[in-house]
């Protein structure tokens, strides 16, 4: 009897840890909702393409989106548009795309976006690709995209 009593009360001291641990981690975790992604369309021998989709974290904390893998391309990175010296929209690579507890960030032509470069098929209307999404807590989801030609795509977003 004398024995039981440590084993025990170590055993249910170790496993009150480990769950308070887990609830710790748990509330760290990226908890970002990705709506409405696409991936533009492109004709054969069309290098290059773009994935668009709204970033919604629903959480507390920041987040930051670091990273973006495809099997469809040799290189995938993010990218923003910005007015450059002569008034001219020029696109830049960016490190991250940050979004604030409760922020929505939408990713879109002229806008925050992911390059799709050196494309190893062509990305036809119908098809789909996978991307993989990291974020800087080390959480990742994995996302099966639809892609759209250009223009389908651009008729939801303006109306003429």
């Amino acid at each position: 009897m004398r024995n039981l009593f440590p084993q025990s009360l170590n055993r249910l001291l170790s496993t009150g840890l480990f769950l308070a641990g887990l609830t710790v981690s748990s509330a760290a975790f990226a908890e970002v909702e990705v709506d409405h992604p696409y991936a533009r369309a492109v004709p054969p021998g069309q290098m290059n393409s773009a994935a668009f989709m709204d970033l919604n974290n629903k959480g507390k904390e920041q987040v930051a989106l670091i990273k973006v893998d495809s099997s469809v391309a040799d290189k995938v990175e993010m990218h923003t548009h910005k007015h450059g010296e002569n008034g001219e929209m020029q696109m830049r690579q960016i490190p991250q795309i940050t979004m604030f507890g409760k922020e929505r960030v939408v990713l879109k032509p002229g806008g925050h976006h992911i390059m799709l470069i050196g494309l190893k098929k062509a990305l036809a209307e119908g098809d789909s690709i996978d991307l993989t999404l990291e974020f800087d807590d080390g959480t990742k989801q994995e996302l099966s995209v639809p892609v759209k030609s250009v223009m389908a795509a651009m008729g939801k977003k303006h109306h003429h």
